[in-house]
């Protein structure tokens, strides 16, 4: 007795801490599916609250009301079970639970006689209309028949009729794609044969080709099939991985059913779609997109009364989605039904108090196409008396009443009006401005930019100060235009610690100043360069810097935001955070300094992270960079420091060497240009810019690549084996590989020693 009192009390322990998480976070789906757990051990007056606390928040999950119909069947509590199926058949297209259905209703009647085996029967057509498309309906299909084989006929004719029945659903049993379509199949064509082999030949050679075709979009269909889960319950989109993935399983199984893979007739091809949307319904329930797409669908096909249907239920089932709301307005607007659409904008409104700037712009501008101009400008004069009003509100007005209404006047009235109103808005004064440029009115604009300047802190003035740059670019002379520059460098200079060198005039001035939209007056690579610089310039003197500065950028704590005339961001605009970026540098590394050195045994120093990263003993990485040729050293001490989990060495190298980077040019006097990729061929790696020579020569030629000059190719190879690759090959097969590929890739001159490099093809390094 004690243990199960311990046993009962652990139980109520464990439904409490459900019950607390589901308050805190109400779709946890792990703490329903304990809650029902935990439900089927309890007498239906104590289960049935905690169902229906489920159901509220999953009404699509069909294994929930299953289990609900059941304790409710296991009590024999008919009317209930009645009440249920009514509340989730239509929502939850399920086979397992209209299976569920299917055993209450033949346990109803199974004693009425015949009007109890015709209401079953009518159960088993209700059920198959609704769900006899799904993959997983055999068994269903295979439980009719069997149960119209059962029916008894009195006489002759009762006889005919129910033959007559178990065909027709056989036939459509066949051509439906279904797990057990050749099952059924093999069945019907023994059906056939035990009536009348005659007629068999005839309906089976009709039939075939309609079953082939089945089977093959089965076979088809189920790839898509297999890829959806049909255990998820329906929850908010969080982002997570599963999501994604499922939506994107149930996309692609809507287009495949969309594409009438069988080729049926459209009212059959509609309604298996119909049915694929209300299957993705039960596990999207919340995704706004999928309601859209099934309202959209019902739309195009037609059926705009079923658009509305699906739009009514979607907001039932989202009703904070102004989205769909205003989908639904859409589409009531224009099939002409002017009232509704008015219902829906005025349900986004509420009471006109908590409405957003966005809801009465929407409907003014609804009021505008569908009321005139007086209902409109109504609507604004008691809109913008609301506390929630925005400057939005104003512009569109405004617009409204410039662009479709023609009439300056009243929009430059609104305009002044709202600017009593928004004077410390910059977007609002740059929308101004825009409206006044229009109209050409080059000395308000002036006004408007000074009376803006002097009432906005410096802080918020800088898309102000760019509009009117760009004013006095297009409207003034070089005069004023220098003159508003230094007056925003003046007052933009108490932003910065270093005022003073705010003031100073610098290139990038220049640049900006002669710029028009994407045309610059220097390359891409001298804008990057004048932005490095002017990060440098800032924090020439902080003494935190230095170091950086002068043995390459290592901790950087800020990016230049480049130039700032080329920015179009206008006010109250969210940065990103370039206090936390870095400038990437190849050379920079985050612990301490590299000591300088271009060899081989130099690499070797600096490349230890390297070599304990990818897991090479330090004598086997030693052999390998001494049978590796200097230019491909070159390449790899230029490669970025790595800081986190480091690339496979063998991809890379691979990669390297089967990639086709053609050679520079040749000059006049015979020599080949090829710029590495970052740097000289021999870059310092802690962070200095001084170049030095390649060990074996000071200059590159190009090689003769005449298929004749196999002797100068041997005697290339044995020049090779005898200097730079002079220790023994490593066992390693790959490796030999990388050396042979190397090697195959370089020809010389005569009297030359070649290096081959994995990245820019052949070079040639003179000795003479």
């Amino acid at each position: 007795m004690a243990s199960v009192d311990s046993g009962a009390q652990s139980e109520t322990k464990d439904q409490a801490a459900t019950s607390t998480t589901a308050a805190t976070d109400p779709y946890n789906v792990e703490a329903a599916e304990i809650l029902a757990s935990s439900a089927q051990h309890m007498p239906i007056a104590q289960a049935a609250p905690i169902y229906e606390q489920i159901l509220s928040l999953f009404p699509t999950a069909s294994k929930f009301w299953k289990q609900y119909a059941e304790a409710h069947m296991a009590v024999n509590n008919d009317d209930a079970v009645k009440q249920i199926f009514s509340r989730c058949l239509l929502n939850c297209l399920h086979v397992p639970l209209w299976r569920c259905y299917i055993r209450f209703i033949r346990k109803v009647n199974e004693k009425k006689g015949a009007d109890g085996q015709d209401e079953i029967r009518k159960a088993f057509d209700f059920m198959l209309g609704y769900v006899g498309a799904d993959m997983a309906s055999g068994p269903v299909w295979m439980e009719y028949i069997t149960f119209l084989k059962s029916l008894p006929a009195q006489n002759a004719q009762e006889e005919s009729i129910r033959m007559t029945a178990i065909r027709k659903t056989y036939q459509k049993a066949i051509i439906t794609p279904t797990h057990h379509v050749e099952q059924l199949w093999r069945e019907y064509e023994h059906f056939e044969n035990s009536v009348s082999r005659q007629l068999a030949k005839g309906l089976l050679s009709e039939y075939q080709p309609k079953y082939n075709s089945a089977r093959a979009v089965y076979r088809e269909q189920k790839k898509y099939v297999d890829e959806i889960d049909y255990n998820m319950l329906a929850v908010p989109p969080t982002g997570s991985f599963k999501e994604e993935q499922q939506w994107m399983a149930w996309k692609r199984f809507l287009t495949f059913e969309k594409g009438n893979p069988q080729r049926i007739d459209s009212v059959s091809s509609n309604k298996r779609i119909i049915f694929s949307y209300e299957q993705c319904l039960m596990y999207l329930y919340h995704y706004q997109d999928i309601w859209y797409d099934y309202a959209t669908w019902h739309a195009k096909s037609g059926s705009i009364d079923s658009a509305i249907k699906v739009f009514q239920r979607a907001l039932k089932a989202l009703p904070d989605s102004d989205t769909l709301k205003y989908a639904y307005a859409e589409l009531e607007e224009s099939r002409g039904a002017i009232q509704p659409a008015r219902k829906i904008y005025e349900s986004l409104l509420g009471d006109g108090v908590n409405a957003t700037a966005l809801a009465h712009i929407q409907f003014i501008r609804f009021l505008r196409r569908n009321e005139g101009v007086e209902a409109a400008r109504k609507y604004f004069l008691d809109a913008r008396k609301s506390p929630d009003c925005s400057y939005h509100v104003y512009v569109a007005y405004a617009l409204i009443a410039f662009c479709l209404d023609k009439d300056s006047k009243i929009a430059h009235n609104i305009f002044e009006a709202g600017l009593k109103h928004f004077m410390h808005e910059p977007v609002y004064i740059l929308e101004y401005a825009d409206f006044l440029s229009r109209l050409n009115d080059e000395r308000n604009i002036r006004a408007l930019f000074e009376r803006a300047l002097s009432s906005l802190p410096p802080e918020e003035s800088v898309e102000v100060w760019k509009r009117y740059i760009q004013f006095e670019q297009t409207y003034g002379d070089l005069a004023s235009l220098l003159k508003v520059e230094q007056r925003r460098k003046e007052a933009l200079s108490r932003t910065v610690e270093d005022g003073a060198s705010a003031l100073e005039s610098s290139l990038q001035d220049v640049v900006s100043r002669y710029s028009f939209m994407d045309l610059w007056p220097c390359s891409s690579k001298d804008l990057d360069h004048l932005a490095r610089q002017e990060w440098l310039a800032k924090n020439i003197n902080k003494k935190a810097e230095k170091s950086a500065v002068s043995n390459g950028p290592a901790n950087l704590d800020k990016i230049p935001a480049g130039l700032a005339s080329n920015s179009n961001a206008s006010g109250k605009v969210i940065y990103q955070d370039t206090s936390q970026m870095v400038i990437y540098d190849p050379r920079q590394k985050l612990e301490a300094g590299i000591p300088p050195s271009t060899t081989v045994s130099g690499f070797k120093a600096a490349s230890n992270p390297l070599s304990n990263s990818i897991g090479l003993a330090p004598n086997v990485f030693d052999e390998v960079l001494k049978a590796t040729p200097p230019a491909l050293i070159s390449f790899l001490a230029n490669l970025p420091i790595v800081e986190g989990p480091a690339p496979n060495v063998d991809i890379v190298l691979s990669i390297c060497l089967q990639s086709d980077v053609p050679v520079g040019k040749t000059g006049k006097s015979g020599t080949t240009q090829t710029p590495m990729l970052s740097g000289p061929a021999t870059s310092d790696l802690s962070g200095s810019s001084r170049s030095r020579p390649v060990p074996s020569g000071s200059s590159f030629k190009t090689r003769d690549r005449q298929s004749g000059k196999r002797k100068d190719r041997d005697r290339q190879e044995e020049d090779e084996t005898a200097t730079v690759q002079s220790q023994p090959l490593p066992r390693d097969v790959f490796r030999i590989r990388l050396i042979q590929k190397s090697r195959a890739a370089t020809t010389s001159q005569t009297g030359s020693v070649s290096y081959g490099s994995a990245l820019s093809g052949d070079l040639s390094g003179s000795t003479t």
